[in-house]
């Protein structure tokens, strides 16, 4: 870039929007304009910061998975306590999201990002030290606060502070992070177990984290603030500071910034304005899908079902040798399918700005009915081509499910809401998803003894075409809309 005139931009003399600054692409000396707008550092930082919280969270709730065996192991606990293990954390994001998640509105997006990192690190550090079992479940919840604030804040981090164009990959990208952490969460899992078989690797399995995220943690406080929240605030002479440095870049452009007052927009700034008008129809597309797309998610991911498709377990537990060999099983098996995951999100990163957010999350909920019907035909094949149904069948719906709606809610629910509330807007949306979560994870080991894994699998699969339909019903296309234009 260093061929750009040192006024790549013209001096602005007319009041503009931030997107509009964060859109503008220089010209070449000859006066052709670049194709796309280049990322500067602080974008860049602001991108792989928000990207870290989706890491965490995808390692710890699927290494909680993996550590399971040992926790209950250890603490002697009963079928309703492992359902209360496997629920606390995905319920500490159902509160997170909407009760903390919600404050970024309040208080700014970056004084919530730096925050729940803080959060975050106070319990993970508790959990490794916990003495008991009950101890465990509110350190776990008090994870998952954090990680559930996550979920609006990183996007709007992220989606306030990068170019229209890219908006939908870059927000994709970073929510990669989570298939990423779970895929490491569950490596980490194995790992420990092989080196340290005793009854306390699980907190090893946690304490992994701890060094990352007081790296994380550090770098979040030297980020900017989202000036489109700060103009909304009526704080103009911040916002137009915070826009400069988010877009300090050699050669410098633009030279002057000259904001614009936000449209004027509704007064209504509560969680009740989230349904009233045409507020209710983002609300339902933001909610509905993705406590839909949660309920098959939750269900699906969780070692013990996944360890069907590779190798033989124990059936009958006799020492700790025993559980630590049907752990190892359990975790390689999701280590394996959970590649698929990664895959997924890789093709929803290319395709989410060409194809557009609703498609892709229709053809992802069918795509994922598919795959859960394939798995629960396993139990009417021969037992010599059960495994491969069943291994068939995870690996389509964690493509499909990473194409679709795991990538595209979360996408969606972050851009459908004026700025006003859309830390309320998305922060109410993943907590209605998490509903669906917990109760997944604390009912799915009593519904796959009642009723059987081939039934089961049928019900997901069921969800998953509800989902496609309710996508449909309500859809509302967001792929390279201004994000200042929505609610006006």
């Amino acid at each position: 870039m260093n061929d750009l005139p040192s006024t790549a931009a013209a001096p602005v003399t007319d009041s503009r929007s931030v997107q509009s600054y964060i859109d503008e692409r220089p010209v070449w000396v000859d006066g052709t304009a670049v194709r796309t707008t280049p990322m500067t550092a602080m974008q860049w930082r602001i991108w792989l910061l928000a990207a870290f919280g989706k890491f965490f969270e995808g390692l710890v709730v699927f290494m909680t998975g993996v550590a399971m065996p040992l926790i209950g192991q250890e603490f002697q606990i009963s079928a309703f306590q492992h359902g209360l293990v496997g629920a606390a954390s995905l319920a500490g994001i159902l509160v997170g999201a909407v009760g903390l998640g919600g404050l970024a509105d309040q208080f700014g997006r970056r004084a919530m990002f730096i925050a729940e990192m803080l959060v975050f690190l106070t319990f993970l550090c508790l959990v490794v030290a916990a003495q008991s079992f009950w101890w465990l479940v509110i350190c776990l919840f008090g994870m998952g606060l954090a990680l559930g604030c996550d979920y609006p804040t990183a996007h709007m981090m992220i989606s306030e502070s990068i170019p229209s164009a890219v908006r939908g990959r870059l927000v994709l990208l970073a929510f990669s992070f989570q298939a990423l952490g779970a895929l490491v969460g569950t490596v980490v899992g194995y790992v420990v177990m092989k080196q340290d078989p005793s009854i306390d690797a699980w907190r090893w399995m946690y304490a992994t984290a701890i060094v990352p995220g007081v790296i994380v943690a550090l770098f979040r406080f030297g980020v900017t603030e989202s000036a489109p929240w700060l103009l909304h605030r009526g704080a103009h002479e911040k916002a137009a500071h915070a826009l400069r440095r988010l877009l300090t870049r050699k050669p410098p452009y633009p030279r002057h910034v000259h904001l614009k007052p936000p449209a004027a927009a509704a007064h209504h700034h509560g969680y009740a304005a989230l349904f009233k008008g045409d507020m209710r129809r983002a609300t339902i597309l933001a909610e509905v899908p993705w406590f839909l797309q949660d309920l098959g998610t939750y269900g699906i991911f969780t070692p013990t079902i996944l360890a069907a498709s590779v190798g033989h377990k124990t059936e009958h537990v006799r020492n700790l040798a025993d559980l630590i060999s049907n752990d190892e099983l359990a975790a390689r098996g999701a280590a394996m399918i959970d590649l698929l995951l990664i895959v997924g999100i890789i093709a929803a990163v290319l395709l989410a700005d060409r194809v557009g957010r609703i498609w892709l999350q229709i053809i992802g909920f069918i795509g994922c009915a598919a795959g859960l019907l394939i798995a629960a035909a396993s139990a009417t094949v021969p037992e010599g081509h059960r495994l491969l149904l069943i291994a068939i069948g995870f690996m389509l719906f964690n493509f499909m499910t990473n194409l679709g709606p795991n990538a595209q809610t979360y996408l969606i629910a972050g851009e459908v809401f004026p700025t006003r509330l859309r830390g309320k807007g998305a922060g109410f949306a993943a907590s209605f998803a998490k509903i669906g979560a917990v109760t997944t994870a604390f009912l799915f080991p009593v519904l796959l003894k009642d009723i059987g894994t081939e039934y089961l699998l049928c019900l997901l699969a069921a969800t998953s075409i509800a989902g496609a339909a309710v996508t449909f019903l309500f859809r509302i296309e967001t792929a390279g809309v201004d994000l200042e234009s929505i609610g006006h």
